[in-house]
């Protein structure tokens, strides 16, 4: 069956072959792949609108209106719309290279969309894939990890992690484990002041990953329920620690919060490494 993906917005994580669309149906007439192979509206059985964020679902319903007036089927879904509790298939809903190995978590963070998504953590079977998305990889089983990082040892990209590592999982044992494996960067977070401690410690395990460089990473969500003191103060923990900060800002399930201009004047500037490395030079 061909099937059309169609997204709201364009993320890093947007698929970016020829069936994936970004916002309303191009325009031209509609022929067949052999009459006209490089045409930009193709046929197709299906049309999928996928919606990932909660304030995205007026936009995926406009865009089901939309896509109606060239294709029959336009059906609408994503994680916003129907959560996350599916198998994974590479490349359909996400670009090539990312894969999920589980899914949920068993933490139930107050900022957390991911309960409400996926539920509690559940194994997947293994899809091929360097970029490792799940939401807790390390609450999964050892024999799931050490599944994991066989697959990982076969790709002819180095792992990242970038769904992120639960500072307060990384023990020595996980150290040693992802020591084994070649490794492009990981991500850590730092969501409260008291998840510093934690990171210091999975941060000194980690250490033979390089400091304050791409491949330590950690995100940081800020903006909840602080002042944008606060906030600057726990960037700049974290990049003391030896972390390279990833600034988030904080977004609510129920609603959109479009920030004031400091805010986002941070947030940018946190979220980009060089311009990191520009401001703590001596």
């Amino acid at each position: 069956m061909s099937i059309i993906r169609v997204f709201p917005r364009k993320t890093s994580m947007t698929p970016t072959d020829g069936l994936a669309f970004v916002g309303d149906p191009p325009l031209g007439k509609q022929l067949t792949f052999l009459e006209k192979p490089n045409l930009p509206r193709p046929e197709a059985d299906e049309v999928h609108v996928s919606v990932t964020f909660t304030w995205d679902k007026e936009e995926g319903n406009r865009l089901v209106d939309a896509w109606k007036e060239y294709y029959s089927v336009v059906k609408l879904g994503g994680p916003a719309i129907t959560g996350s509790n599916g198998d994974f298939t590479p490349g359909k809903y996400i670009r090539h290279g990312v894969t999920f190995t589980s899914r949920g978590c068993p933490n139930r963070c107050p900022w957390c969309l991911v309960p409400e998504y996926e539920g509690p953590l559940r194994l997947l079977d293994i899809a091929p894939g360097y970029i490792i998305q799940d939401n807790n990889f390390l609450a999964t089983p050892k024999h799931h990890r050490l599944a994991v990082y066989k697959m990982l040892q076969e790709q002819p990209r180095a792992a990242i992690f970038s769904g992120g590592l639960e500072s307060r999982r990384v023990t020595d044992e996980i150290a040693e484990e992802l020591r084994s494996i070649r490794i492009h960067s990981v991500f850590l977070a730092a969501d409260t002041d008291a998840a510093l401690k934690p990171l210091q410690s999975a941060v000194d395990r980690l250490a033979f990953l390089k400091l304050r460089s791409n491949k330590m990473r950690s995100y940081v969500m800020i903006g909840r329920n602080e002042t944008i003191e606060q906030a600057e103060q726990r960037l700049e923990a974290v990049w003391e620690i030896g972390c390279m900060p990833f600034s988030q800002l904080y977004q609510p399930s129920e609603r959109y919060i479009k920030y004031p201009r400091k805010w986002r004047d941070l947030n940018r500037k946190w979220s980009r490494p060089a311009a990191i490395r520009a401001s703590h030079k001596k």
